[in-house]
């Protein structure tokens, strides 16, 4: 193990330094496992001189592999105290590095210096799909990324349309990019130790399939078809498009059935609801 990597004696020594006592309101587990956020930056494919964006760095530890790799790191820290110590701590483990902390919301967040192409990051359990989304809609240059989430959730953002876990954050994911799960992580590299597993996720990102506005108009569909996902469309969909008879005409425009379900349904198929 790398002297500079933070282990479990490090990362609670720094807590104990900070006075912190993880939250969960703030979705935090700090990592302890230096082989784990190696085996991340590794399956980012981080290559030397890239900017990656790190959103949630929390003590460093994905901050200190991600600069070992020879990136830029924009970090994107809502903790006061976290934002604060983390440039101390990487000045102490590595010397000089290239790291900019940004201490916001991540939801907040609509301008980040060096463009980075890359998102590598432990993302918060609770608001890892909205923050996801966020950065997609708001960062273009964002070509690729790999995020670890919790199991459950990875799982539905990567899944394919007539999968059981198939849902909004799916078609969502999939307007801005090509989604793929990447190897589960176990919950004992955590600490502290959280109830669920976690799972990387991949993604490539392509062009958007439609205009600024036709994704506004999908996604509202898409959060109509799932919210009561059982429903068949024609009744799932009439709240935004009038009634039954407006959406069961608005489907068959665009070639669908209107007795079919969001669940089957790609989002190019969902767009072409919102075309027609």
């Amino acid at each position: 193990m790398s002297s500079r990597a933070l282990g479990p004696a490090e990362i609670r020594d720094l807590a104990g330094l900070l006075d912190l006592q993880p939250t969960k309101k703030l979705g935090q587990n700090f990592v302890i496992d230096p082989n784990t956020v190696r085996r991340i930056v590794t399956a980012a494919g981080v290559a030397p001189g890239e900017t990656v964006v790190e959103i949630g760095p929390g003590l460093g530890s994905l901050t200190i592999a991600l600069l070992e790799a020879g990136a830029s790191v924009v970090a994107v820290e809502i903790d006061d105290r976290l934002a604060r110590q983390l440039p101390v701590t990487l000045r102490e483990r590595l010397g000089e590095v290239e790291l900019t902390v940004i201490g916001q919301d991540a939801l907040t967040v609509t301008e980040l210096p060096g463009d980075p192409a890359v998102l590598v990051a432990n993302l918060p359990y609770n608001v890892s799909v909205p923050v996801l989304l966020h950065f997609l809609e708001h960062f273009p240059g964002l070509d690729r990324g790999l995020v670890m989430v919790q199991a459950e959730v990875g799982e539905r953002v990567a899944a394919g349309p007539g999968s059981k876990v198939y849902g909004a954050p799916s078609v969502k994911a999939a307007w801005y990019g090509d989604f793929s799960t990447a190897g589960k992580v176990s919950r004992q590299v955590f600490w502290p130790v959280p109830n669920v597993d976690s799972i990387l996720v991949r993604f490539d990102r392509h062009d958007p399939p439609g205009t600024e506005d036709e994704r506004r108009m999908t996604f509202a569909l898409v959060d109509a078809a799932f919210q009561q996902r059982r429903k068949m469309l024609r009744q799932s969909l009439a709240p935004v498009l009038g009634d039954s008879a407006a959406a069961s005409a608005r489907l068959e425009a665009a070639g669908l059935a209107p007795t079919a379900r969001g669940e089957e349904l790609t989002v190019a198929d969902f767009l072409a609801i919102a075309r027609s």
